[in-house]
């Protein structure tokens, strides 16, 4: 199996470095085919992606630990195997414990 398609392997090495950046965050593009984009992306707790516009289309499923989008229409918590549609708004991503979660956008 190629380990940069390991979404556990990923998941770790990611994790470990979001706890060793200032920031708190790490991501890796995993897949990357016009208009598809598939990122990894790791955030320790307390650690946010604050307010951003919305692609067209997007989904957000968490592979570990907890975290809520924020959003105006309201927030969602999403736990492990939870996987989300992201609102047609701007919104945000708070780590409600170390968390990683994968984040599929279409982009035209």
């Amino acid at each position: 199996m190629d380990a940069s398609n390991d979404l556990n392997a990923l998941a770790a090495e990611h994790l470990a470095a979001a706890r060793a950046a200032p920031h708190g965050r790490s991501a890796h593009l995993l897949l990357h085919q016009d208009p598809l984009r598939q990122t990894v992306i790791a955030l320790t707790s307390g650690s946010a992606l604050d307010e951003h516009n919305a692609p067209p289309a997007a989904s957000l499923q968490v592979l570990r630990g907890s975290v809520r989008l924020t959003a105006a229409s309201g927030d969602v918590e999403l736990t492990p195997g939870r996987l989300h549609p992201i609102p047609q708004e701007r919104h945000g991503l708070l780590a409600l414990e170390d968390a990683v979660v994968l984040l599929t956008a279409v982009n035209p």
